[in-house]
């Protein structure tokens, strides 16, 4: 996957996640805490912590160079981590699919910073990766993030019941897809290892 920096907005910039985003990472999460707290799952003390964000980022990279993933992080004018987008569990050969999931800091929240982003993921998953299709889920009531995916082409396919543990309770989520194209399958992208 392209290790490239692409500007999403004013100041702000896409690029992939690194072990040292921990820090920022860790203070972006702690001030959004509360205003995610109805869309995350219930975290411990340590994942707010650098140490805690070190260690999570140290498995997510392990996944990127394994293929099972692909991380990013939204950055500020001054590389400070303010939000995070994963393709997780991309899944290559015929089925070519991933699922995404993101955040963005609260200070930075309704800019249209995510679907921005959002775009260009679903660019490069189809131009780099060579991905058919994304699909992410959002709870019920999540209207925000349904509105950032409706924008950026995904169209509603189902809703799973008590499909992920959120906020302390197994939640409903309506589910969503992209298709990025129909094309066939022409071999892995390169690195991929497959």
């Amino acid at each position: 996957m392209s290790s490239d920096t692409h500007q999403v907005g004013p100041g702000v910039r896409l690029r992939p996640a690194a072990l040292a985003d921990a820090g920022s990472l860790a203070e972006s999460l702690t001030r959004s805490r509360t205003y995610m707290r109805p869309w995350e799952p219930v975290r411990p003390d340590t994942f707010y912590t650098e140490e805690g964000q070190r260690e999570r980022l140290a498995g997510v990279l392990a996944d990127r160079d394994a293929g099972r993933v692909m991380p990013w992080v939204l950055c500020d004018a001054q590389d400070r981590a303010i939000g995070a987008f994963n393709l997780n569990g991309v899944v290559l050969g015929p089925f070519r699919s991933a699922a995404l999931g993101y955040w963005v800091d609260v200070d930075f929240a309704g800019r249209g910073l995510a679907t921005a982003a959002v775009r260009l993921i679903c660019e490069l998953a189809r131009d780099e990766l060579r991905l058919h299709r994304i699909e992410a889920g959002t709870v019920l009531e999540n209207a925000a993030s349904q509105r950032v995916l409706a924008k950026c082409g995904f169209e509603e396919f189902g809703l799973a019941p008590r499909y992920l543990h959120i906020d302390g309770e197994w939640r409903d989520h309506r589910l969503f897809q992209r298709i990025l194209h129909d094309g066939p399958v022409t071999g892995e992208p390169a690195g991929s290892g497959a």
